[in-house]
């Protein structure tokens, strides 16, 4: 029985083994004293401005005083925090939280002297939150968005009136008491808005690494093709040479000791281009030329090859068909290509029930490639968004014919590398049943001429 495919960029690691795809870089902080510093600023700015405006344009009593003490408070805040650390510096959850409770309690006790909920500026409350909602973990994230809405709704009753040059009555309780509540829900959904795209715009960060990561790997195993058979091309000359010299010297040998080093030599030269021969993978006349290009039905067999035998309740099997007096076109050797439908045969041998055909098609414009089987299908919830990063409905282990246990990137990595090459992906159900992955090129893109 032959060996299961080895394990990809796309299985979970071994147990104990790091786990490369938890969100590590989702759940670590990323707040540079810099940043804060600077948008810290800005706040402030924006504070002397309002106060600026209400008593110099509008004319509004209110405590400046103390308000004025508040903001140079903060100012002082500010100021030592860019000067006791290099701005460069990334702070920790713990540090970085701190410092934006201490703008959220700024802000609040400022409002508290200017009218509380009743001032529609109770709305730079949400701040500091979408900031911790963009660069901080979760449970930071979360106690920020706790005391920014416990002091929404403690302004509701612990304010000053708000300023106004003609005393009216304040505010009734229940306006406050609403404005507070939906002062809580724009912080509520404000951050929850910033923190999905943010971990969503991190896995596809995280999954593009991985992307580049195969390909880079793909590559090179090409490119240590093409040199083997480079390798075998060029040192064919200098085997010969040393097998032609050999039988001379055995032919015209005096002694039956030089006899016999000359027959070791000849032994020695066929051995090393038989070791060429398997390393290329090619006939004695490749050239790299020749190796960088092949046919659709080679093509086709190097997808399925490594899952050939994989189950003995599955059979894989490859067909090539084409237009009529059309020639058949001879395909770029793409990694790329040989990746991905190599990951759609793994996958399809998971769930197929017996049979599996890889298909490769061409006519006068066009090549195409498609994996076929014969199995469940794609549920509808996967099928909607499958091609995106982390969507699976592989079985475990325990059910899985190659023991492969999937993260959900196979398919976001196939796909993205088979666009890189300018092809169309289509993923479908069959009828009556099975799944069926398929690409298309426009000809010109990857026949060779």
């Amino acid at each position: 029985m032959s060996d299961p495919p080895p394990h990809g960029l796309d299985t979970a690691p071994p147990s104990g083994a790091q786990d490369v795809w938890d969100t590590a870089a989702i759940r670590r902080g990323h707040l540079r004293v810099r940043t804060l510093v600077t948008l810290r600023w800005m706040l402030l700015g924006g504070e002397m401005a309002l106060l600026g405006a209400m008593k110099l344009l509008l004319g509004y009593p209110a405590p400046y005083f103390l308000c004025a003490v508040v903001v140079a408070a903060g100012a002082f805040v500010n100021v030592l925090t860019g000067v006791a650390s290099q701005r460069q510096r990334v702070m920790g959850d713990n540090e970085a939280m701190a410092q934006l409770s201490l703008d959220i309690l700024q802000m609040a006790l400022l409002l508290g002297l200017i009218g509380g909920t009743a001032n529609p500026f109770i709305l730079i409350l949400l701040a500091p939150v979408t900031l911790a909602a963009a660069t901080l973990p979760l449970r930071p994230l979360l106690a920020l968005a706790i005391l920014a809405s416990a002091l929404s709704m403690l302004l509701t009753v612990v304010s000053l009136p708000y300023p106004s040059l003609h005393p009216e009555p304040r505010l009734s309780l229940e306006f406050r008491l609403a404005a507070g509540i939906a002062n809580v829900a724009g912080i509520a959904l404000v951050a929850g808005y910033v923190r999905q795209s943010v971990v969503e715009a991190a896995r596809m960060a995280l999954a593009l690494d991985v992307t580049q990561t195969v390909l880079a790997r793909e590559q090179k195993l090409s490119a240590l093709g093409a040199l083997a058979a480079a390798a075998a091309h060029e040192l064919g000359t200098p085997l010969a040479t040393i097998a032609i010299v050999a039988k001379e010297m055995s032919r015209e040998a005096t002694t039956p000791q030089v006899k016999e080093d000359a027959e070791l030599l000849i032994a020695q030269a066929d051995r090393c281009r038989e070791i060429l021969k398997r390393l290329a993978a090619t006939p004695d006349q490749a050239t790299d030329e020749v190796h960088e290009r092949l046919s659709l039905r080679q093509l086709v067999q190097e997808v399925i090859q490594p899952h050939a035998n994989a189950s003995k309740e599955v059979r894989v099997e490859a067909i090539v068909t084409g237009a009529k007096d059309v020639k058949t076109p001879d395909i770029r050797r793409l990694p790329e290509i040989t990746h991905a439908f190599t990951t759609f045969v793994e996958n399809a041998v998971d769930f197929a029930k017996s049979e599996i055909l890889v298909s490769a098609r061409f006519d006068a414009d066009s090549v195409s490639i498609e994996v076929r089987d014969d199995g469940p299908g794609f549920s509808p919830e996967i099928l909607a968004k499958l091609g995106e990063p982390y969507v699976t409905s592989r079985p475990g282990a325990e059910g899985s014919r190659t023991g492969h246990i999937g993260m959900g990137l196979g398919f976001f990595i196939s796909k993205t590398l088979l666009e890189r090459t300018g092809a169309e992906v289509t993923f479908h159900n069959a009828k009556p049943r099975g799944a069926v992955v398929a690409a298309r090129w426009p000809r010109s893109l990857v026949e060779v001429v």
